[in-house]
């Protein structure tokens, strides 16, 4: 921005414009000076200049609704006291805002509006949990129970039966924003180092990625509604706590057919079976 202001305003020689690069640009002033020179010719540093007005005009409205949704935020009640129970500390900490991100703390207007913190879900961010808590409000008892949520969202399996007989079991269709960023969240979460990282992994290993976006977006969902409804903090189980868990199951139907056959599983160590 910087760069193109300057040629706005006359300036022309490529190792001065070069010099105005941003710090963390990966290319060498060297190469940009050379990419600057050229023919600078008036319709087009007109059109520039134009763009460039436009963007700033862009940029004053942004900052006006963020003022406006700032005002209307600080209207609810607040169901927590920031001062007994201060907001935690971030789960992701970044050096740098993302473009996309209010210019006001949003994470904390929410956290007070809802007393609970739901960034600290895996995947979840505050835009995100703004535009669920748009969606379904900030009474949890609008839903009698999670198997409500998550039907209303579209997101858990169908049961689409006749005659007795599962015709499909695929979900519903649905047009509901906040089924859509809870499936945002398992797209995020899924590239992280976490339980649910490591839990929409495997599904995606073994059901492909529409499959896994939707369980995992269902599983989040669940999350969700437990701190919702109960107001307690998300505690990360873990990146190997799915693995460890599918591990049992298998083990526990292993030992089923084992013993159905008359037999029984006996545990060896790896290097006793190595050897």
């Amino acid at each position: 921005m910087a760069i193109l202001r300057a040629i706005v305003a006359g300036e022309r020689n490529p190792q001065t414009l070069a010099g105005l690069r941003h710090h963390r640009t990966q290319r060498s002033e060297a190469e940009i000076a050379q990419a600057l020179q050229g023919d600078y010719r008036p319709e087009h540093v007109f059109v520039l200049q134009q763009e460039l007005q436009l963007y700033d005009v862009y940029q004053t409205q942004m900052a006006a609704c963020d003022q406006q949704i700032e005002q209307c935020l600080a209207d609810f009640e607040a169901k927590v006291d920031l001062n007994e129970q201060p907001l935690p500390s971030p789960k992701y900490k970044r050096h740098k805002p993302q473009d996309n991100q209010p210019a006001f703390d949003l994470r904390t207007h929410l956290y007070r509006m809802s007393g609970v913190d739901f960034t600290q879900i895996d995947g979840m961010g505050v835009l995100t949990v703004q535009t669920i808590l748009s969606e379904v409000g900030l009474d949890p008892s609008r839903f009698p129970s999670v198997k409500h949520f998550t039907a209303w969202l579209g997101l858990c399996p169908g049961s689409r039966i006749t005659g007795g007989k599962v015709k499909s079991s695929a979900t519903r269709r649905v047009v509901n924003r906040a089924a859509n960023a809870f499936r945002m969240a398992a797209q995020a979460a899924g590239k992280s180092h976490f339980a649910l990282g490591a839990f929409y992994r495997r599904l995606r290993t073994r059901l492909g990625t529409p499959k896994a976006i939707t369980a995992t977006a269902h599983k989040i969902a669940r999350l969700f509604y437990q701190l919702w409804t109960t107001r307690q903090g998300y505690i990360d189980p873990g990146e190997h706590y799915y693995e460890q868990r599918y591990r049992e199951r298998t083990l526990k139907q292993l030992q089923k057919r084992a013993q159905a056959l008359g037999m029984e599983i006996v545990h060896r160590p790896l290097k006793e079976m190595i050897s």
